[in-house]
């Protein structure tokens, strides 16, 4: 066998609840890329995802679990497209 061979890395869980439009539960997080009062763009095993809204705010957050909670008023939850990861957050900003 060879040593150099490794395991492919394990994905974690990803689920998105939301509650009531207030409150939305997120598994599966990797990292907050950007956070305001309008919107939270997040990176997961499954993208990155955007949560727009209004008094956003992160009222819990564990990168080791992969768990983020957000409260506010959410108005859209949103995997971004191929064509917009490849610009950056830098696009998303400046358009």
């Amino acid at each position: 066998m060879n040593g150099d061979l490794q395991k492919p890395a394990r994905l974690k869980a990803h689920s998105v609840v939301l509650d009531n439009r207030e409150r939305i539960s997120i598994t599966g997080v990797n990292d907050v890329e950007s956070f305001n009062d309008s919107e939270v763009v997040l990176s997961t095993d499954q993208g990155t995802l955007v949560v727009t809204g209004s008094m956003l705010h992160i009222s819990r957050l564990n990168l080791d679990d992969g768990q983020l909670i957000v409260g506010g008023i959410i108005d859209a939850v949103e995997y971004d497209t191929v064509e917009q990861k490849k610009g950056g957050i830098f696009s998303r900003v400046f358009r």
